[in-house]
């Protein structure tokens, strides 16, 4: 918790509750159903909270803006996308049923009054957001093909409405479809830490 204060000191106090309750929240459902290796739970802040908040670095939402996270898993980076920008609206899913219930009560015991979880496919959603999340669910021509259709061409943010993607290792190959327009930025810019070193966020605007 001290990891999220260091970087992000501006946190509001009822913010900082809510980060600091995620971990005793996580350690419980972690161990009924097994959403975060152990040696991971030890390291939670650092290797999945602020990691998320990564995003947070590159485009700060603004009010009643739209994000959907897409292949969520046990709740990130949306939860901690959530907290952090409470006047902006979070859509969380995913294909796993056991896993959004714990999303689903997570934001209910945090009080998320922004944040919504789904069981659903990414491709069978509707409607039109102004940024799409995700961490590392698979390579990027896949995902641009899942979410295709689903970005909002009214822009508001620094940022064109588009892809904000955690991921870390060489993407060069994996990039080199999207040269001409994909924005890479290296954590480690930002966050102190070995486990950082290989990470980016990936920026891909949709026209």
């Amino acid at each position: 918790m001290d990891l999220i204060i260091k970087y992000f000191p501006e946190l509001t106090p009822n913010q900082r509750e809510q980060f600091a309750a995620m971990g005793p929240l996580y350690e419980d459902w972690n161990s009924k159903i097994n959403l975060i290796s152990r040696k991971d739970m030890e390291n939670f802040y650092e290797h999945h909270v602020l990691h998320s908040l990564a995003i947070a670095k590159v485009q700060p939402f603004k009010s009643m803006a739209e994000i959907l996270d897409v292949g969520t898993g046990g709740g990130f980076p949306g939860i901690p996308l959530a907290i952090m920008f409470p006047d902006a609206q979070f859509h969380l899913v995913d294909s796993i049923g056991k896993k959004i219930k714990v999303v689903q009560d997570v934001i209910e015991k945090l009080d998320l009054k922004n944040c919504r979880a789904e069981q659903i496919r990414a491709e069978q959603i509707h409607g039109e957001y102004d940024f799409i999340v995700s961490r590392a669910v698979t390579t990027l021509s896949e995902f641009t093909g899942w979410v295709r259709g689903k970005i909002s061409p009214t822009q508001y943010h620094k940022l064109r409405n588009g892809i904000l993607y955690l991921k870390g290792g060489d993407l060069s190959e994996e990039l080199q479809p999207f040269r001409k327009k994909v924005q890479t930025w290296d954590i480690s810019e930002w966050f102190e830490g070995e486990w950082f070193e290989t990470k980016k966020v990936i920026y891909l605007p949709f026209k």
